[in-house]
């Protein structure tokens, strides 16, 4: 698989499908907004901005949640965490689902300062799945608790039985780790020095809990500055829907994914099929837009790093 990716024509052919690819999810989508208009055009410009902070800060406690799950001696810097984050939330938009995480993959293990291996990164980002579904389950039963639809309901549920079992998964894994029987194969070995203790994954599961909880919010604001009638669970609902739709192992571009999914729930609340499309779009569109916002603002502090005058030699 290396001697295939570093090969110059393969290369080629998938940056240049990728790039025709993002060529069309750009022209496809131009095209739509200039027959019905941007959803946001009519929004609240306050709220909208508020919301736009709000997912701001929550790429950044994701980021400082995701950094506890490394030892020491491997921790990346927050700042390319956030930057992964807001890359595969930026290569969403036209990449298969999944291919989120490489990319994640890809920036940390590119960027500056980065000394955690491949497979290190990798399982970390296998736990960071596991709390996001932990997070969502108090999100999904206040949503449970507010909806009349028995289907929609059975789902809710569904998210908040995984996110219960997915604790208990990263809150034994540790003890699992430790077992004699585990630590004879070498697998068993690596994945002992590599675990976290309960005490850093319980401290990543509340940043992380802090972020969906900053997105739920936002949603919520993005909910009022459209004028559609929702409340905070339908805002929470419509968080967990999206990140539902993200657990399909392989399938269409991700923001599609999430977009379609939320877009559904808000149309299975009463809200009307064309409102409920609009305000997916344009919620997705936001939060693409703030994860560009991160890229910029952390590549812009890098590169001021790089060309910092250093300081004269004293004499």
């Amino acid at each position: 698989m290396r001697a295939l990716l570093t090969n110059k024509k393969v290369q080629l052919l998938l940056n240049g499908g990728l790039g025709l690819g993002l060529l069309a999810v750009s022209f496809f989508s131009v095209r739509h907004f200039m027959k019905i208009g941007w959803p946001l055009h009519h929004a609240d410009p306050v709220l909208v901005v508020g919301a736009a902070l709000l997912f701001l800060f929550a790429y950044a406690f994701k980021a400082w949640g995701w950094q506890r799950l490394f030892h020491e001696q491997d921790r990346p810097n927050a700042g390319a965490l956030a930057f992964a984050g807001g890359a595969a939330c930026v290569g969403g938009v036209a990449m298969p689902g999944r291919v989120d995480d490489a990319i994640r993959i890809a920036c940390v293990r590119r960027f500056p300062g980065t000394r955690a291996g491949l497979g290190t990164i990798g399982l970390s980002l296998v736990i960071v799945g596991l709390l996001d579904n932990a997070a969502l389950a108090p999100l999904a039963s206040v949503a449970m608790a507010d909806t009349h639809s028995w289907t929609v309901r059975v789902g809710f549920l569904i998210v908040a039985v995984a996110g219960v079992l997915a604790a208990l998964v990263v809150g034994f894994l540790p003890q699992f780790a430790s077992r004699r029987r585990v630590m004879q194969f070498r697998v068993g070995r690596w994945l002992g020095e590599h675990t976290q203790s309960r005490k850093e994954s319980f401290a990543a599961l509340l940043l992380i809990s802090v972020s969906w909880s900053l997105r739920g919010t936002a949603v919520f604001l993005l909910l009022n500055a459209l004028a559609l009638p929702g409340s905070f669970p339908l805002a929470l609902g419509f968080l967990c829907a999206s990140a539902a739709s993200a657990a399909v192992p392989i399938g269409p571009a991700g923001a599609a994914m999430q977009a379609g999914a939320g877009a559904t729930l808000l149309a299975l609340s009463g809200v009307s099929k064309a409102d409920a499309i609009a305000f997916s779009v344009a919620a997705q569109a936001l939060v693409v837009v703030t994860g560009a916002a991160v890229i910029l603002l952390i590549a812009a502090w890098q590169l001021a790093l790089r060309i910092r005058p250093r300081p004269a030699a004293a004499f």
